[in-house]
């Protein structure tokens, strides 16, 4: 079996049809493995289909929000803009 792609939780991977998906469990007593693809869909392949898959290592994509595309701006935490003084010597000066 020299030459097939292990799958390894936690690796991206891209399918033949440029589709990104991550390994989120394996399981070797069932011979299965559940996929998450970057649309949030969730999918199990066993062993065989796995290696049919035509599938290569991919780095994680830069934008995780793929499966939570229904997420406004405040979603995503703090967002506003943090206001410093300008005179922020002065500041502590009057500080009693």
């Amino acid at each position: 079996m020299a030459g097939l792609l292990r799958p390894r939780r936690g690796q991206w991977y891209r399918d033949d049809s440029d589709q990104y998906f991550e390994v989120v469990a394996v399981d070797e007593d069932e011979a299965l493995i559940e996929i998450q693809y970057f649309d949030g869909a969730v999918e199990e392949v066993d062993f065989d289909s796995w290696n049919q898959l035509g599938i290569v290592e991919s780095a994680a994509p830069e934008d995780w929000s793929g499966p939570f595309d229904d997420l406004e701006r405040d979603d995503f935490g703090d967002t506003e803009l943090i206001r410093h003084s300008s005179n922020l010597d002065d500041e502590l000066d009057n500080m009693d």
